[in-house]
């Protein structure tokens, strides 16, 4: 259990044989106040002398990027992250995993980074001349072609875990602790430096920043006109989910285009506000997490952003939701297909469509929702949305199944282009950087 909860956190098999659950014996124990073993031994403090070269290296960046992952968010860092990065008024963006220990609405988040992330970070980061990398793996969800990352950049990396620590891409700085311990060390560093990043250089990388985000920006560009009449794009309804809950809700999610609609159009200001499975991926996950959050926060909205094909997983979970009283709300972004798979078949295979269409095989999700004793409604109209949207969460009481049928033809954009570098994105089907 102190290796399951300490360091990097993570599942650890205990084995135990059936003979030690003998009911009529008992075995006095009383658990340690600490814990000491030899073979483990997780850092807590990063090495001051390489903080010390992180605060030189940033406090000189002409072109910087702050790169946070899930690790801030698992150290509660957020508010020290925060803090540095208000500090040196550097550009920050977050991984999938990520969203949220940054405010979402801050002008200085860019935007999520990697396969479906912005235009701006990704951009961003390809040109950076340092990158300070907290909590983050370097996954190939963000990196892209390993080769052709980040060219120009110096790397600070930050990681509770060493064995995370170069591993994929190589750090020039890289140190090992807790995300709190070093932003905290680095932040008293840089103020007793009495130094400050070079104003000029800083104003010309946001110059440039602001720039990529008015051609190519999720909110500015053409392809994410607004729907109309009995068109429903998936990006409308996060947008209307945000627009509804204020921003406040607890979103979990899915897997699949939902996931990443939720993730681009719902600015999460709050580390935890987004919970889904970006590590292992994994279809099915998003209404039972829903129920844990509801049970941990009944007075806060919950709405799990979900598909047809990732909801009927775990949809039997419905019968929990009556038990125990859980009136969290589904988002089912409904285009009749695994909308992921189709993508890449659609830009990859010639629209050679395999087992990825539904068809006429979905269930009544109304009906269904209704048989488990919930409320279903069903949305087909872009016009009727918000108002559907706005019913749905005033019935603070009943769980409610939103089926809302959007328009097939939408993708999940930007998207890396296999083999390429952070810059190397489609736009849309037709439209590459």
């Amino acid at each position: 259990y102190y290796i399951a909860g300490t360091g990097r956190p993570g599942p650890v098999v205990v084995d135990i044989p059936k003979d030690v659950t003998e009911p009529n014996y008992k075995v006095p124990y009383e658990f340690p106040s600490e814990v000491k073993m030899r073979s483990y031994q997780p850092s807590d403090k990063g090495h001051r002398g390489q903080i010390k070269r992180a605060v030189k290296t940033l406090l000189e960046a002409k072109r910087p990027v702050i790169y946070a992952g899930g690790g801030v968010v698992i150290d509660n860092a957020a508010e020290h992250l925060i803090a540095v990065a208000r500090k040196l008024n550097y550009p920050v963006t977050n991984t999938l995993m990520g969203l949220g220990c940054y405010p979402g609405t801050d002008r200085q988040f860019v935007g999520m980074l990697g396969m479906h992330g912005t235009f701006e970070a990704n951009t961003a980061m390809h040109h950076a001349d340092v990158i300070f990398a907290v909590g983050a793996r370097f996954d190939d969800r963000v990196t892209n072609e390993l080769e052709k990352f980040c060219p120009l950049a110096t790397i600070i990396h930050v990681d509770i875990d060493p064995t995370t620590v170069s591993k994929n891409i190589v750090a020039d700085i890289p140190i090992v602790g807790t995300c709190t311990s070093v932003l905290k060390e680095l932040l008293s560093l840089i103020e007793q430096s009495g130094k400050i990043p070079d104003s000029d250089a800083i104003g010309q990388w946001w110059q440039q920043i602001d720039e990529w985000r008015a051609k190519h920006g999720l909110y500015t560009a053409s392809r994410h006109e607004p729907s109309g009449g009995d068109l429903i794009k998936p990006q409308d309804v996060i947008k209307a989910l945000y627009k509804v809950t204020k921003g406040e809700a607890i979103i979990t999610s899915d897997v699949g285009q939902h996931q990443m609609f939720a993730a681009q159009y719902y600015l999460f200001d709050n580390p935890r506000q987004w919970i889904n499975s970006g590590g292992l991926g994994t279809m099915g996950f998003g209404l039972p997490a829903a129920m844990g959050a509801k049970f941990a926060f009944p007075d806060t909205d919950v709405a799990c952003v979900t598909g047809e094909g990732s909801i009927q997983m775990c949809i039997q979970e419905l019968s929990a939701c009556s038990q125990h009283n859980l009136p969290v709300k589904i988002i089912n972004l409904n285009n009749a297909a695994l909308g992921m798979v189709r993508q890449w078949q659609d830009m990859q295979y010639n629209s050679r469509y395999s087992q990825s269409v539904y068809e006429d095989s979905l269930p009544d999700f109304v009906a269904l929702a209704e048989a488990y004793g919930h409320v279903g409604m069903k949305v087909t109209k872009f016009d009727e949305l918000e108002e559907k949207m706005r019913e749905c969460f005033a019935m603070k009481d009943r769980v409610v199944f939103m089926d809302i049928c959007i328009d097939r033809s939408e993708h999940v954009y930007p998207m890396h282009m296999p083999g390429g570098s952070m810059r190397d994105l489609w736009l849309s089907k037709t439209e590459r950087t």
